[in-house]
């Protein structure tokens, strides 16, 4: 990705998946901004942000008028080459109780936030992206999309509508030369996941369950994503690759050898 200029949006810390991938892009040759939803994250983002000469910029992805201001200071330097959504929220009360008593205004937020901010990212960085010739867009998405976890609720359906977003803007962007794709990752410990009640004993499941039988690491997140990002994959779009050690395939908890069955 030597020579390659893109914009990660959702680093929280050195455990969210979008640090993972800013660093890999960054070592892989990439030259790479940061942004973060408010200043009380840029805390622990702008350590993270200066260990790999990356500028960083604040930005409320609920204002319009805040997201145009960083697309034209990321964008007034020239193409941009790429762009990592790596964003989700929830209210907590939402991931709490039962699903049917999910409540409009949390309905509403996850979705703006979860997912028409991809829309509206992509839409402002439109020209910049537009100046590259090998522009790549890449969200997160995760298997809640299409399976029913415990405690996943309102995020379930905004993934689900975060894929869909992704093949819809593939296909209007692909004339232009703009590829967007979602990477499925597995169950990883980070800010943003520390929200949904019993995720421990959802990784502590999934390691039990997934054919490769182990956490999965950040690095290997951000080496399928700089994939993604660099014209090693210019033959994909609309896709939603899974991430997830085989997660994806297994339909009930395989006993470990020798148990009763």
């Amino acid at each position: 990705m030597t020579g390659s200029t893109g914009l990660v949006v959702g680093v929280a810390n050195e455990r969210s998946l979008a640090w993972g991938i800013a660093r890999a892009a960054a070592e892989a040759g990439a030259r790479v901004s940061l942004a973060v939803q408010n200043e009380r994250l840029a805390i622990h983002a702008r350590p993270l942000a200066e260990s790999i000469a990356a500028p960083l910029v604040v930005c409320d992805l609920a204002d319009d008028q805040a997201v145009g201001r960083l697309a034209e200071q990321v964008g007034a330097t020239g193409a941009l080459d790429f762009l990592v959504h790596a964003v989700a929220f929830a209210e907590r009360a939402e991931l709490t109780g039962r699903f049917v008593e999910t409540s409009r205004p949390g309905f509403a937020g996850a979705v703006d936030i979860s997912v028409y901010s991809l829309i509206a990212l992509t839409r402002a960085l439109l020209p910049a992206l537009r100046r590259s010739d090998r522009a790549s867009v890449i969200t997160l998405s995760f298997l809640g999309a299409t399976r029913v976890f415990p405690h996943y609720n309102v995020m379930g359906v905004a993934k689900a509508a975060l894929e869909a977003t992704v093949r819809y803007l593939a296909a209007d962007l692909g004339p232009e030369g703009i590829r967007v794709n979602a990477l499925s990752a597995g169950p990883f410990r980070t800010l943003s996941a520390s929200g949904v009640p019993g995720l421990r004993a959802l990784m502590a499941a999934a390691r039990q369950t997934i054919p490769l039988r182990r956490d999965l690491t950040l690095a290997e997140l951000g080496e399928a994503a700089v994939f993604l990002l660099s014209s090693a994959s210019r033959g994909i779009t609309g896709e939603v690759i899974q991430v997830d050690g085989g997660l994806h395939l297994v339909g009930a908890a395989v006993p470990p050898e020798g148990a009763e069955r």
